[in-house]
């Protein structure tokens, strides 16, 4: 059975740092693709960071370029979303997700595996 589970998010000041984690179980996370997703409250999902099944490249949308940085344990069979200097406008549920096509802009739509989603928070 496939899983993907987030863990990480909460409450940080702007210009603070949040690591969020995804574990996933059923597959490995070192033969598919994997990306990040948020969702802010009224707002489409919008494709944060990718990363091809060979680890690179690594894709970024331009709002967190410099600032985000994605990866993965392979024998943790996790996948990190490392977010430094966050801003308000970071502020949304951000989701993990495996089996699309590692390029940007990214679709949710077509990608097949999801977390629950976490939800990061970051204050004026």
């Amino acid at each position: 059975q496939v899983q993907m589970v987030e863990s990480g998010g909460g409450l940080v000041q702007a210009g603070g740092s949040l690591r969020l984690s995804c574990t996933a179980s059923g597959f490995a996370v070192k033969d598919v693709h994997l990306a990040w997703f948020r969702q802010a409250p009224g707002k489409e999902r919008e494709g944060v960071s990718c990363m091809n099944w060979s680890g690179s490249p690594t894709l970024y949308t331009d709002s967190v370029k410099g600032r985000f940085t994605i990866s993965r344990d392979d024998a943790k069979n996790t996948l990190y979303l490392q977010m430094n200097s966050l801003k308000p406008e970071d502020t949304a549920m951000y989701y993990c997700a495996a089996g699309g096509p590692s390029a940007m802009p990214l679709r949710h739509e077509e990608w097949v595996y999801w977390g629950q989603g976490t939800q990061v928070t970051v204050s004026s």
